[in-house]
């Protein structure tokens, strides 16, 4: 499994999508908070005049719905194009080890282009006067909030590039199902369509638990969320193959 994650991650840097994928995603978020002249209520913090970063972890989710789906999209379907997805599937792996290798990798990436973002916090502290503290714990919760966001997007991407024989397909497809994940048990529950039941229906969306840890405190039930989703996705990644050797 560990050889076949290395093998991912180095095909993901030499075809130059991981390092276009972090470049983009450091580059947008950057123009976005620093650049992008905005009026009060703004992304451009320089604008806003506020001691924190929180235009960020707007931002990222939806830059996400799109570099996420384009690092995922080859994850199975070229292999199915090259004709190699056999010889994978006989390699003295699980069709478990073989998921996780791939998600795994497409983990790191997310995790890496997260890393560079830190300096833009480094930046807001440095630039606050001495009266102003800013407020690290709901900086870190609201990490903790957009890594796991970002590792569902993950588990949904592999999944649509395991159903798709195209990688423009399976971006098209990881691309809708995000989207959907994200806002659209939202609209479900403002249409009022589960009456009573609309609250429950607003939980089943990742916004509800990403905009409730970025408030700081780390609950259970949301980590328990986002562990359920990517469990459930790479689950039905892992019988997509299953179903290739009937």
């Amino acid at each position: 499994m560990l050889i076949l994650y290395l093998k991912e991650i180095r095909s993901f840097l030499s075809s130059q999508i991981g390092y276009i994928t972090i470049g983009v995603f450091i580059t947008l978020i950057g123009l976005f908070l620093w650049v992008i002249p905005s009026e009060s209520g703004g992304a451009n913090i320089l604008d806003n005049g506020f001691a924190n970063i929180d235009p960020l972890f707007f931002i990222a989710p939806w830059v996400y719905l799109i570099l996420i789906p384009a690092i995922t999209m080859r994850s199975f379907s070229e292999e199915k194009k090259n004709g190699t997805i056999e010889l994978l599937l006989t390699r003295p792996l699980t069709d478990l080890q073989i998921v996780m290798a791939k998600y795994f990798a497409g983990l790191t990436l997310v995790l890496i282009s997260l890393l560079p973002t830190l300096i833009y916090f480094y930046s807001v502290n440095a630039l606050k006067t001495a009266a102003v503290t800013v407020d690290t714990g709901g900086m870190w919760g609201s990490y903790f909030g957009l890594f796991f966001l970002g590792a569902g997007f993950v588990s949904i991407g592999v999944f649509a590039s395991a159903i798709a024989e195209n990688q423009v397909v399976a971006f098209i497809i990881a691309l809708l199902l995000c989207l959907f994940c994200y806002i659209g048990f939202d609209f479900i529950a403002e249409s009022g369509l589960f009456g009573k039941y609309n609250s429950f229906a607003k939980g089943l969306g990742i916004n509800e638990h990403y905009v409730s840890m970025s408030r700081g405190v780390i609950d259970t039930r949301d980590v328990i969320y986002f562990v359920s989703e990517i469990a459930i996705f790479n689950l039905l990644t892992k019988l997509v193959l299953e179903s290739r050797k009937w």
